[in-house]
């Protein structure tokens, strides 16, 4: 069995009145407006919306790649900056960006390569990592001879080896074919229980978000702010069984009403998921 968390995360993500204003020249776009968020310890998050209203911008605040114009953003109690330089966090994007000249396993170790580990180190971290997302006897390959699934998963087995207490995970699927997808979605959800760690993920599919979050959380178009909602009851011990739950369905309406309508109102009552 893989072990890659020595030990457990210690707090979760506090996001409030966060904002946010681009300036280009005499052009000011304001990118986020008063968004607040709590994700506690080990919990699972999801930020859907249109296209352009900011949810990147959001995680990218958190990576500690663009500094917010106001508000807060703490992970564990400790700034992006801070959480960056103890290598509290992992972002990983939709593209897995795997150096097409390196092996997977090279690839794996790259993240471990730059913090200058030790070389045994590297080695171990990445070869636990690529057993923990199912890619063992794939170590000597290159990323041409991947399909795009296992790339997406070389790409989350070197988040894994810096052992990150938050994983921030920008649409990090929207490439994969449907089937592909929804098998990772699985897979990620074994990783997440086997390591504990906090997420954040941004998508746009809401089956993908009810799947992988206790909490989903939907903005508004430009200027971004959450407007809505919506707590998951299936618990963590989640299967693709849950699909056919009534609740999942009323979930599924619930998300489309809070993106196309009043997000105040719920179409329907949701009862306790039999998979809680």
């Amino acid at each position: 069995m893989a072990r890659l968390q020595d030990t457990p995360p210690r707090g979760g993500i506090d996001i409030r009145d966060l904002s946010m204003t681009y300036r280009r020249g005499r052009e000011v776009t304001q990118a986020l407006s008063a968004c607040s968020l709590t994700i506690p310890e080990g919990g699972w998050a999801s930020l859907i919306g249109a296209s352009g209203c900011g949810k990147s911008t959001l995680l990218r605040i958190l990576a500690d790649i663009v500094q917010p114009s106001g508000g807060s953003a703490m992970l564990s109690g400790m700034t992006p900056a801070e959480a960056r330089a103890t290598r509290g966090f992992a972002l990983v994007s939709q593209q897995s960006v795997l150096l097409p000249w390196r092996r997977m396993l090279e690839n794996v170790e790259l993240g471990l390569e730059v913090a200058r580990a030790d070389k045994a180190e590297r080695r171990k971290r990445a070869e636990e990592a690529i057993e923990l997302v199912g890619l063992r006897g794939f170590e000597r390959a290159y990323p041409h001879e991947l399909s795009g699934g296992m790339r997406q998963r070389a790409a989350i087995a070197r988040a894994l080896t810096l052992r990150p207490r938050f994983l921030l995970m920008d649409e990090p699927f929207g490439a994969l074919d449907e089937l592909t997808r929804a098998s990772l979605n699985f897979e990620l959800l074994r990783i997440l229980e086997e390591t504990s760690a906090t997420l954040l993920l941004v998508t746009h599919s809401i089956a993908e978000a009810i799947i992988l979050s206790d909490v989903v959380a939907v903005m508004s178009p430009r200027p971004g702010r959450i407007v809505h909602q919506l707590e998951i009851g299936f618990g963590h011990h989640r299967t693709d069984a849950m699909r056919d739950d009534p609740a999942f369905a009323a979930y599924e309406a619930e998300l489309r009403h809070a993106l196309h309508g009043d997000p105040g109102v719920t179409r329907q009552p949701i009862r306790q998921p039999a998979f809680a």
